[in-house]
């Protein structure tokens, strides 16, 4: 048995109106992948930020080798062991490898040498790295080597990571394993957070399962299947997203040759995008973060124009029309960025329910909000989606990252869409949750609307998709039937080797 790296025993967080961690104990043992397992609102966060010096436990105590462990700072958790790799990357894209890397150590070396260290880390765990490349040169997988190069410098004894494979391909995720395998054989325990349970019982020696801030279950996630950790998770059986087969109608979205340029300096410009979505038919577009989804959002939602014919809806011309033109036709997004984006963080949910819902909704006469009828539209979308909050009345940030999610979705579903274009759908959402929106996405192409879903989860975009394309440096491949498609095809239309090479597997 390996020794106890990090106890904790009846950690507690309370804030008002509710208890984010009640009681909380478990331990981690040197060289242990240990997982920590919740739905939206378990807990989870607050529990790592406490483990990292970001939030301060109201009771409980924590012992790091024995010895009592309160960190009242990140700075703190680092100089005591602990590094954490978070979901949302902290890098500035006008930086280099070598200057972001800089930025988040103690006391960082000279560039020159500091460089040389980077190399030799990133070689030595098999994350191959550039010092002076520009970030926002970067693909997503090679950020998040940035991130982790940056806290293995620290030779940490615990390296905490959330979500970390949300945005890479599958070969990528290979590569990330092999690399926590080989900390792990060093000695270096993990705590992983991770909604993808599959790769939990792939990577993981242990989980401990939260749910309502409290541990309800512990598990070894290789003898446990991924449906019964979900149902663990949720406490309830887990619904399946289905629906009955059917063929798909007329064409109601058609792109030809969409070539549109990034509005953003470090982003991806569309090179010559040409597809058609059918009624009934869910298109599902994989590809690595940073290759054109946001773009391509852009340009269907109409924040981005394009030529005009290069997007027709039913055969009209839409391309040079904004967003509010294409939502009274019937073409409805949702981006993927929540807050700031998608909802307005200080505005309430009926305000955030108004934004894209007046149109169609009429939800404004005259001039004039209809209130009444804007709380009863966010009213229906909370009770409709199982959306986690007081009321209408609260402010979209103070929802949880699932909940806000969930609110997104919904309000684009209820308002009856014609084509509804949704990127990352259910990231960072739990297990019930995803499935919620997943069958809701379902739902509207058995009533024949017409569904792009734009997502880096390719479990998500095998279980819906009718057919299947790759975003690769702002090129789409053709799309493919999904049903038998294997997942050294996709990783070969990620990496933008679409046509000969995948050819060459299919032989």
């Amino acid at each position: 048995m390996a020794d106890t790296l990090l106890s904790i025993e009846g950690l507690t967080k309370a804030y008002p109106g509710v208890v984010a961690n009640d009681d909380v104990s478990f331990t981690v043992s040197e060289g242990e992948v240990h997982a920590l397992l919740g739905e939206n609102g378990a807990g989870k966060s607050t529990l790592v930020k406490m483990i990292y010096g970001l939030v301060k436990p109201d009771a409980g105590r924590m012992t790091m080798r024995g010895a009592p462990y309160e960190p009242a700072t990140p700075h703190a958790a680092r100089q005591a062991g602990v590094a954490m790799v978070f979901q949302h990357f902290s890098l500035f894209d006008a930086l280099s490898v070598a200057e972001n890397v800089a930025l988040g150590m103690e006391e960082a070396p000279k560039q020159r040498q500091l460089a040389r260290r980077i190399r030799e880390v990133s070689e030595t765990y098999g994350l191959p790295l550039d010092p002076d490349r520009l970030v926002g040169d970067l693909s997503a997988g090679e950020r998040q080597r940035v991130e982790i190069i940056r806290c293995l410098l620290q030779d940490p004894k615990l390296l905490i990571m959330d979500e970390p494979t949300s945005v890479l391909t599958p070969q990528e995720v290979e590569i990330l394993f092999e690399t926590l395998h080989k900390l792990q054989h060093e000695g270096t325990a993990i705590l992983y957070i991770s909604h993808k349970l599959e790769e939990i019982r792939t990577l993981c020696d242990n989980a401990t399962i939260l749910r309502l801030g409290q541990v309800v279950a512990t598990c070894d996630p290789k003898t446990a299947s991924a449906r019964e950790m979900a149902e663990l998770m949720v406490g309830a059986t887990l619904h399946t997203p289905s629906r009955a087969a059917k063929a798909p109608g007329d064409v109601v979205l058609e792109l030809s040759g969409l070539s549109v340029a990034s509005a953003n300096p470090f982003g991806t410009s569309l090179k010559d995008i040409t597809l058609e979505v059918r009624s009934g038919e869910v298109l599902g577009i994989g590809g690595v973060a940073g290759n054109g989804q946001d773009e391509l959002l852009a340009a269907l939602s109409g924040e981005a124009p394009a030529r005009a014919e290069a997007v027709c809806l039913h055969g009209e011309a839409v391309g040079r029309l904004g967003p509010n033109a294409r939502r009274r036709l019937g073409l409805l997004a949702a981006p993927e960025e929540r807050l700031g984006h998608a909802a307005a963080p200080d505005m309430s949910l009926t305000e955030n329910a108004v934004l894209t819902g007046a149109i169609r909704e009429q939800l404004v006469a005259n001039g004039f909000l209809k209130w009444p009828e804007a709380k009863g539209f966010a009213e229906r979308i909370i009770e409709a989606f199982d959306v986690r909050t007081p009321g209408p009345g609260n402010a979209a940030r103070s929802l949880s990252g699932g909940n806000l999610q969930k609110f997104v979705i919904g309000r684009e579903i209820l308002q009856r869409p014609i084509c509804l274009v949704v990127n990352q759908p259910t990231w960072g959402v739990d297990a019930s949750a995803a499935a919620a929106i997943r069958q809701a996405l379902l739902d509207l192409a058995a009533e024949g609307v017409a569904v792009v879903v734009i997502s880096q989860d390719l479990d998500e975009l095998m279980e819906i998709s009718d057919r299947f394309a790759a975003l690769n440096e702002g090129r789409l491949s053709e799309p493919r039937p999904a049903q038998g498609l294997t997942v050294e095809e996709i990783g070969l239309m990620m990496g933008g080797a679409h046509d000969m090479e995948v050819a060459h597997v299919d032989g």
